[in-house]
């Protein structure tokens, strides 16, 4: 089973910048879709952001323009690169990975805290 080994996040103040790691423990394809979610307190989760192949990217409406994903296929890694953060930024954040090996896996990270406060 595939795990995904996020890292990075904290507790920073309002207009700072934090970047995410994601790693999986097994090498999954280059073409893997991956992308973030966020949970806030109280909130369901929702996505914010999806890389596919081919270096295509999308973002969620919050935060286009301040978030930016880069992909290091060689080291299978996702990076989520979050600038100007605010306090509604606050939240556990998890990637997630979708591989085709003749079916669909899917995989999520552990959760990685994220907290804007001044």
């Amino acid at each position: 089973q595939v795990q995904l080994v996020q890292s990075g996040g904290g507790l920073v103040q309002p207009g700072e910048s934090l970047t995410l790691s994601c790693v999986p423990s097994e090498s999954i394809g280059s073409d893997a879709i991956m992308g973030w979610y966020r949970q806030a307190p109280g909130k369901e989760r929702e996505w914010v952001a999806t890389s596919m192949s081919a270096g295509i990217t999308s973002y969620a409406e919050g935060v286009k323009g301040r978030f930016r994903l880069s992909r290091d296929n060689a080291k299978n890694t996702l990076y989520l690169q979050m600038n100007d953060l605010q306090a509604e930024d606050t939240a556990v954040y998890y990637c997630k990975a979708r591989d085709y090996k003749g079916e669909w896996f899917e995989y999520w990270g552990q959760g990685t805290q994220v907290t804007v406060s001044s």
